[in-house]
């Protein structure tokens, strides 16, 4: 596909909008979650008291008189910051998000700075994901693991939970417009299945042969997520002998579904 001309966006339930991760980032400090919290005072150290719970207990056994005793302090130190428990996940739910979404952002950049493919900025970006999950288990399984009993995110979490597939988007954009995408053996069948939103995240849908590359895009990102729920949980341990590997070769299968190919072996490196 190198050298073939720019494919066109067509606008469907959404408008056709130019593709701007920046759109997608919490106006909180993005550098992870240490750094935000250390700026914070006494609502990061709520917070940073609120991960060792989670640590202990998960989110089923965190409420605000388990971070107190946590934080060494009285419950009404910590109501005071955040009055209820639900408020005190949905500021942990967004670090998290935020912290994750920054990982890969930075490690996109540099890809990006190395002049690395879009196959290899996707290794990358899933290598970074991938090291922050299992650096932060309590934080990944917060957001990943099971839902948390009596709790559901409002609104406000979704601008952090899109930064993921925000990066994902970028880069299977810029393989499509750089010819580096080779056209599916076959669409998926029937009407289109997308919501507005995730049109508009990508910035409209392009002509054939490239018509379903959203709805393969949102599958590469639930195989990762999925993939990753595997390793961090240890499901892949007893079946393969390099899970690092695996999970490389893993993400160039996934990533075969929307036809671009990833770097493997040294190429990988």
């Amino acid at each position: 596909m190198a050298g073939s001309r720019r494919p066109r966006l067509r606008a469907t339930t959404a408008r056709n909008l130019p593709f701007d991760p920046d759109r997608y980032r919490s106006a909180m400090d993005v550098s992870g979650t240490s750094a935000s919290d250390a700026k914070d005072g006494l609502p990061g150290g709520v917070k940073e008291a609120a991960r060792g719970v989670l640590g202990k207990a998960g989110a089923a056994g965190l409420t605000l008189e388990a971070v107190a005793r946590e934080r060494g302090v009285a419950v009404a130190e910590v109501e005071a910051v955040f009055p209820h428990r639900d408020d005190l996940l949905t500021a942990l739910v967004i670090d998290a998000y935020n912290a994750s979404g920054a990982a890969m952002e930075r490690a996109d950049e540099a890809a990006r700075e190395a002049g690395a493919s879009a196959g290899a900025r996707l290794l990358a970006v899933t290598r970074a994901l991938r090291s922050w999950s299992f650096e932060h288990t309590e934080e990944f399984t917060l957001i990943y693991g099971s839902p948390v009993p009596g709790y559901h995110a409002p609104q406000e979490t979704v601008p952090a939970a899109s930064r993921t597939p925000a990066v994902l988007a970028a880069i299977v954009r810029a393989a499509l417009e750089g010819g580096e995408l080779t056209p599916p053996r076959r669409a998926v069948p029937g009407p289109p299945l997308l919501l507005p939103e995730a049109v508009q995240l990508f910035g409209g849908v392009p002509e054939a042969p490239f018509s379903d590359i959203i709805e393969r895009g949102i599958v590469l990102w639930s195989n990762l997520i999925g993939l990753l729920i595997f390793q961090v949980f240890s499901r892949t341990h007893d079946s393969v002998r390099d899970e690092s590997a695996f999970f490389d070769y893993a993400i160039a299968v996934a990533a075969e579904g929307i036809g671009l190919t990833v770097p493997a072996g040294e190429d990988a490196e």
